[in-house]
């Protein structure tokens, strides 16, 4: 596409959105024109000054109906949805009506938005008819790394009978220590149940990524079963501000499973560690995602990444970034209405050399 560079607003600027930000403002065929902020410290800031670049004379507000009386083709919506999904959903339904095609990562489960739940794909759906937009859900997991990636190489079966992806990191550096202590558990008595542990939230989060791999495989899922275990910390660690105590649970593995002819087809798998040394018998790496494809061939992909300083927990948020980044001119281009990563073209670095960067 050649012409006027696209408009977007970036929503958030946390731990994901700072990098999507950078992201926008550096792309050829994207041009940054509004930013929401939902903290006071931030609001009247350049959004430059916010994601470690120079000015670019465009000031993050807290005004929601000023962004969304402003004209623009999309908006990078990235604010954190875990604890509030119903108004993260409410705040994209206005943005898709408003006229503004909406790329996101922040509520997992709409990967595969037609199937999340019928309330959901129903006021997002109305939305996208009403503004004529289109609306993605992605970024690096769910997204990319455990839907694009395993269903092209699944293109190299001639029949496969499981198909396994995996997240292997340590996530000590993660920046958001709240999530790793709140919604992860980590710190917690092994016998605690935290929010990704209760029943159906793992199939909540991850059941998306499992729909849309059975949809592009065509196979049908019985259920949706969750499995996890956990290790307790052998040493005292500290996550930000958290102390993780000796014994409190510092390992957690866990799988999403799809079910098919009432076996695990399809699995998520998430090997999460605070320390390299806790549960030497599960799955290790330096920090990657994996495709682990059983049948002819048997195929192992392994697909590891770092950030500028060679962070691999924080490459991981800045992939989540710069895919849904990347993909805005592809959903701009889209015709309206829920896509998922099966609707699009493929989405390339195109424009973004830059030798001497």
């Amino acid at each position: 596409m050649g012409g006027m560079a696209l408009k977007v607003i970036q929503w958030s600027t946390g731990n994901v959105g700072r990098y999507a930000l950078r992201g926008i403002i550096g792309h050829p065929e994207l041009e940054l024109v509004g930013l929401f902020v939902s903290s006071e410290s931030k609001e009247g800031k350049d959004a430059g000054e916010l994601c470690g670049l120079d000015p670019v004379g465009v000031r993050a507000t807290r005004d929601f109906e000023a962004l969304l009386a402003l004209d623009a083709d999309c908006v990078c919506y990235t604010a954190d949805a875990g604890m509030r999904p119903s108004e993260a959903v409410d705040d994209m339904a206005k943005l898709l009506a408003s006229g503004k095609n909406v790329v996101s990562c922040s509520m997992v489960g709409l990967v595969h938005p037609t199937t999340l739940n019928d309330m959901f794909t129903k006021q997002l759906t109305d939305a996208c008819d009403t503004g004529g937009t289109s609306f993605l859900t992605s970024g690096i997991d769910p997204g990319f790394a455990n839907d694009i990636l395993p269903l092209v190489v699944s293109g190299l079966s001639e029949h496969w009978r499981q198909i396994r992806v995996q997240e292997i990191i340590n996530y000590s550096t993660y920046n958001q220590p709240e999530t790793i202590v709140d919604i992860m558990g980590f710190g917690k008595p092994l016998d605690h149940t935290p929010v990704l542990l209760m029943p159906g939230m793992l199939g909540f989060a991850w059941g998306g990524t499992l729909r849309l791999l059975a949809e592009g495989l065509g196979v049908e899922l019985d259920e949706i079963r969750e499995v996890h275990e956990r290790r307790p910390a052998i040493k005292p660690l500290q996550i930000g501000p958290y102390p993780i105590e000796e014994g409190t649970t510092a390992a957690l593995r866990f799988e999403v499973q799809g079910i098919v002819g009432g076996r695990p087809a399809l699995i998520v798998e998430h090997v999460t560690r605070l320390d390299d040394e806790l549960a030497p018998e599960w799955p290790k790496s330096a920090g990657s995602y994996r495709v682990l494809v059983e049948g002819v061939p048997n195929m192992q992909l392994e697909y590891e990444f770092q950030d500028e300083h060679g962070d691999h927990a924080v490459g991981g948020v800045l992939l989540t970034a710069t895919r849904i980044v990347n993909a805005i001119p592809a959903v701009c281009e889209a015709s309206p209405g829920l896509l998922s990563a099966l609707d699009l073209p493929l989405v390339t670095g195109k424009g973004l050399y830059k030798p001497d960067a």
